[in-house]
């Protein structure tokens, strides 16, 4: 038996798969891979509703805009498998598609193509930042400290999302900006439940212990939960209908110099912040070569932008990689097999449609938690010997929680790291990189351009 058992983990090295993701070069198998790529799949599924629903408000059609997202993300997925060999799955980015929404169309009344031209266009610029190693530039500037930080403050911005989702943590009318919720709930106690069973079988080593738990809790909400209910299995895309967003963008009207300081604003806010969540999940996976840079780092950076255009042209918002990739890193995913499995899964959800209300927000929210629990382990990696860089770091993770964004969060730990070093004597230990990049994100914010 046993050697069967060496013969079947020969034929499984040996195989195309592993050879082409480098899954056992990279400490993984083939099992692992798949189970990382369901696991970011469902943990990142909710974009199907979520997406559709928000643009839906501002006068997208939602039935396009579901298409619309499922190609995105199987485009950008398959696109970070196949080409960067990285376990990161790229989706319509939540915070750019309410700013699409909200302020775009609903606030600024900037008519749907035009808003479909400037994603675009924000995509081409956003694409030449990383191929002419701009965003590369900095990646290699962000100071180690900011670096952990910043994969601190995803960590408690997963927690913050994810007890938001299912009403564990609510918005406060008075005091403090934020309560607890109703813990007698079914979502809250199926969600703590959920994250405790996570982490107990995370601590057992259990295969698929996180992907276990989403599963099992969807099934109990299918059973238990009125609001969980079986809708079908299979629809058919309709991808020529009348309410298409396919191609429907204008380019032409997005060069109107009202709308370019927007793309400039979407450019600059998608590569600190998408570049900040690629940096973090490849920290997670361990992904990161002895100098601290990512591996195939420059295909990572160039296949979210390259997404945006794609975006633009299909119908949908901007694209980064989710932050949800991490529950498939944690799950064990260190190659591209995750996302390639992430991608396609995409592709067949456009088919079935229905399914995606089978996976409530706390089957989900549990590995969420989980993730952003795993994060917070980044703080052992500052180095409080140089307190600086470190008061930085926790700067920077801070304030991405308490402002609920990433890059709100980096401009002020640069700001501290800089004006720190200067006020501790320590200015000769600034580069200059990291000068025009503090003062690029001040002016950023002075200017009043922030998203």
């Amino acid at each position: 038996m046993k050697s069967e058992q060496t013969l079947s983990d020969t034929a499984v090295s040996d195989s195309f798969l592993d050879r082409y993701f480098n899954i056992s070069a990279r400490g993984s198998t083939l099992k692992r891979e798949v189970i990382a790529g369901l696991t970011t799949f469902l943990a990142m599924v909710y974009s199907v509703i979520v997406v559709p629903n928000m643009l839906g408000t501002a006068g997208f059609d939602p039935a396009a805009v579901f298409i619309a997202t499922c190609l995105i993300a199987a485009f950008g997925s398959l696109l970070m498998g196949l080409w960067a060999n990285l376990p990161m799955a790229i989706g319509c980015a939540i915070s750019l598609t309410a700013f699409t929404a909200f302020s775009m169309v609903l606030g600024q009344g900037i008519s749907i193509p035009v808003t479909l031209g400037a994603i675009f266009l924000m995509g081409i610029v956003f694409t030449l930042v990383s191929v002419t190693g701009i965003r590369q530039w900095v990646l290699t500037n962000l100071p180690t400290g900011i670096a952990h930080g910043t994969g601190i403050g995803i960590g408690l911005f997963l927690l913050l999302i994810a007890t938001n989702s299912v009403k564990l943590i609510v918005s406060n009318d008075a005091g403090l900006p934020v309560k607890l919720g109703d813990i007698n709930s079914l979502p809250v106690i199926a969600t703590i439940v959920g994250l405790a069973m996570t982490i107990g079988l995370e601590r057992r080593g259990m295969p698929g212990g996180i992907l276990l738990v989403i599963v099992g809790l969807s099934i109990f909400g299918l059973i238990f939960d009125p609001s969980v209910t079986y809708q079908g299995l299979f629809a058919l895309p309709d991808l020529m209908s009348e309410t298409s967003l396919i191609g429907q963008l204008d380019i032409m009207g997005a060069l109107n110099p009202v709308v370019l300081p927007i793309v400039l604003a979407l450019v600059m806010t998608a590569i600190f912040d998408a570049t900040g969540t690629i940096r973090a999940v490849a920290g997670q996976a361990e992904l990161l070569d002895d100098k601290d840079n990512i591996v195939g780092g420059g295909k990572a950076l160039t296949s979210d932008s390259v997404s945006s255009i794609f975006a633009g042209v299909v119908g949908g918002a901007p694209a980064a990689v989710y932050i949800e990739s991490a529950a498939g890193t944690a799950a064990g995913g260190k190659t591209g097999l995750t996302a390639t499995i992430v991608g396609v899964l995409f592709l067949m959800m456009m088919f079935l449609a229905p399914l995606s209300f089978l996976v409530p927000a706390y089957a989900t929210a549990p590995a969420l938690m989980y993730v952003g629990l795993l994060m917070l382990s980044n703080v052992t990696k500052l180095d409080f010997d140089d307190k600086v860089d470190a008061m930085a770091g926790l700067t920077c993770a801070v304030f991405i929680i308490l402002s609920c964004n990433i890059v709100t969060g980096i401009m002020l730990g640069f700001v501290t790291l800089v004006i720190g070093r200067i006020c501790s004597g320590e200015w000769r230990k600034l580069r200059l990189g990291v000068m025009l990049i503090t003062l690029g994100l001040v002016a950023f914010y002075m200017g009043g351009w922030a998203i």
